[in-house]
């Protein structure tokens, strides 16, 4: 039986256990990278372990999320990141450089390696055939310090596309239509393959955004095989020599096969709250927009920009609308300012941000009250762009760039526009703000400000637990309403005491106080709870305010692991319908808590009304850490 791309690569990198889907493996980690919104913490987490020198080959730290310098809190995380990264072995991407994905494609991604990134669109780096995963801080500190990764043996389903794109149709229709079909939890417990001859006509640029955006169905990564069409852009990008063929064998088996055909797409959108609300343009087309933002790390390459400067060249942006733009690095910038496009886009009125993060996370740009914002971003969550009562819409840049300027949702196909740009032969490389790590590590001093706080530790599980429930929250409750990560909250990411008073604060305003007033407690939760981004601060905020464990219906593969990693009991209903029975203050006893977890994967939970049955759906490596309370506790325990 031949294997999967998928397969491939992870049985090159296998250290530990057996590819079958449902059972644990661990990975050898090639690449790490991290983000200033995740990466203070993991950089204290990896000193915190001792250690010298990173082991991969090739670990990056970006500057791409707060980079609005209010006050000093940022440019503090800055330097020590900075510094941190210099005495450990690890390079330094400076701000303004641009987004962690876009550049570790352009510059440092290839073919057939592993990527453990502290993001959870780390997965755009499979657009050249890596096995790229995002994941909490902790654990890419630990594959920083030469451990393997773990994780459960994913299925493999294979996206097929057949035929070919239509003018104004675009990556992001793809990803869309996807979306479309599986929803948000339909990539849970698996990876998505691309395959077919549908993928001959996209470019590396437009297989990220799909791979990036794949994120947002719940997917372990998403992945191409590396082909002609890698070769081209790695060649274009001055990195010919790290390419090499990977392509599925002829007699691979995949879980499940989706086939799309790329001639029948049209242009699609992601209605409010949520990327798999999707329907099509031409069937929303006519709401008044008030506010347009192309870029991110989903949509900032070249092409996407050279196709909307195309549209707007001699146009002019409508009244009504604010354009801005955030390009995905500044290879794509410089590439625009010199062929002219950038002036083209400044002519029309569109307002130019630097490359990075920006809008998409939060960062400045919050539309106005009851403003429409169509964004080519990946999320559209409730509150997520900084304004509550905004209704936010996903979109391609093709219909983004037309919306623009008529100032309804706009359908591009109506537009008389050639869009047939080519890729660039050779791409404006230059690396001259990746700052390499020192030559002499031990002459270097770490720089720590005043906003860094020590993370908080879990302790070993015994006895009985008992524990109130703080709150009960619905399905899809992303990390956003976890750990909100809006422009004011972003600079205390190193700072988990001052975090602690803004914990589910979107869902009820006194959860902090509750929590702290009753000495932690319990959370119950509905469907995929933990949804969206990798910070693990939704992990460690809650331990600081003493949660020990979470009774959901279903968890987000990457939250789970951080409560994991943090030593906080994630619980399933065995049966979902419980969670009705259960209420806000109720008291919930797990007896001998000790015993009962490592007794099997089904926990008796007494309640004020009679008892339920939880699952415990964990690995025996994860077991072993939630009874030491932690992940680093176990690694103390261990190492």
């Amino acid at each position: 039986m031949g294997l999967t791309v998928t397969e491939q690569i992870i049985k090159q990198h296998l250290v530990f256990g057996t590819m079958e889907p449902g059972r644990e493996v661990s990975i050898k980690i090639d690449q790490t990278l991290t983000q200033d919104s995740t990466g203070t913490m993991a950089y204290l987490q990896l000193e915190a372990m001792g250690i010298d020198q990173v082991k991969t080959e090739r670990s990056v730290a970006y500057i791409d999320h707060n980079m609005l310098q209010a006050g000093f809190e940022n440019a503090d995380d800055h330097k020590y990141i900075q510094t941190v990264a210099a005495k450990h072995g690890v390079y330094f991407s400076k701000p303004g450089n641009g987004i962690c994905h876009q550049v570790q494609l352009e510059r440092f991604g290839a073919p057939g390696k592993t990527l453990l990134g502290s993001d959870s669109h780390t997965p755009t780096g499979g657009a050249l055939g890596m096995l790229a995963i995002g994941a909490g801080g902790l654990d890419v500190a630990v594959a920083m310090g030469g451990g393997a990764y773990s994780i459960v043996m994913p299925e493999v389903v294979n996206i097929r596309l057949t035929g070919k794109l239509r003018p104004f149709v675009s990556a992001k229709d793809i990803i869309l239509e996807v979306l479309r079909r599986l929803g948000v939890k339909g990539g849970v417990g698996r990876v998505m393959e691309y395959t077919g001859e549908g993928i001959k006509n996209l470019s590396v640029p437009e297989r990220a955004t799909i791979t990036n955006m794949g994120a947002e169905l719940g997917a372990t990564t998403s992945l191409f095989p590396s082909d002609d069409v890698t070769k081209a852009f790695l060649k274009a990008q001055g990195r010919e020599e790290v390419w090499r063929e990977i392509l599925p064998d002829a007699d691979a088996v995949y879980a499940l096969t989706v086939d799309i055909n790329l001639a029948e797409l049209t242009p699609l959108c992601a209605a409010p709250h949520s990327p798999d609300n999707v329907a099509t343009v031409a069937e929303t087309a006519g709401i008044k927009v008030d506010q347009v933002a192309i870029g991110s790390c989903t949509n900032g390459s070249y092409l996407d920009f050279m196709r909307a400067a195309r549209i707007l060249k001699g146009k002019t942006v409508h009244p009504d609308v604010s354009l801005v733009l955030s390009p995905g690095s500044k290879q794509v910038l410089t590439m625009l300012a010199e062929n002219g496009a950038l002036a083209d886009l400044i002519a029309a009125g569109a307002r130019v941000l630097e490359a990075g993060c920006g809008p998409c996370i939060g960062m400045g740009q919050a539309p106005a009250t009851n403003a429409v914002s169509l964004r080519t971003f990946n999320r559209n969550f409730f509150g997520r762009s900084g304004t509550d009562s905004a209704q936010v819409y996903l979109v391609s840049p093709e219909t983004a760039a037309a919306s623009a300027i008529t100032g309804v949702l706009t359908d591009p196909e109506t537009l008389d526009v050639d869009l047939t740009i080519a890729e660039p032969a050779e791409f404006a490389a230059a690396d001259n703000l990746i700052v390499p790590p020192s030559a002499n590590p031990t002459e270097v001093e770490v720089v720590r400000g005043p906003n860094i706080k020590p993370f908080p530790l879990g302790v070993a599980l015994t006895g009985d637990v008992v524990e109130n429930v703080l709150i009960k929250v619905e399905d899809n409750i992303t990390t956003d309403h976890i750990m909100p990560s809006n422009a004011a909250l972003l600079p205390y990411r190193s700072n988990i005491p001052h975090l602690a008073n803004f914990c589910l604060v979107p869902c009820d305003p006194d959860f902090p106080a509750r929590a702290k007033e009753q000495n932690g407690g319990c959370i119950i939760a509905g469907d995929n709870y933990g949804q969206g981004s990798s910070r693990e601060h939704a992990a460690l905020v809650p331990l600081y305010l003493g949660v020990r464990f979470v009774l959901a219906k279903s968890f987000a593969r990457i939250h789970k692991a951080n409560l994991i990693n943090s030593g906080i009991i994630p619980l399933t209903f065995a049966d979902p319908a419980d969670y009705d029975r259960l209420g806000p203050l109720e008291r919930l006893t797990i007896a001998d808590a000790p015993t009962q977890l490592a007794s099997g994967n089904l926990v008796t939970v007494q309640t004020d009304s009679g008892t339920i049955e939880a699952k415990l759906d964990v690995t025996d490596k994860e077991l072993a850490m939630l009874l030491c309370g932690g992940k680093i506790n176990w690694l103390k325990a261990n190492l």
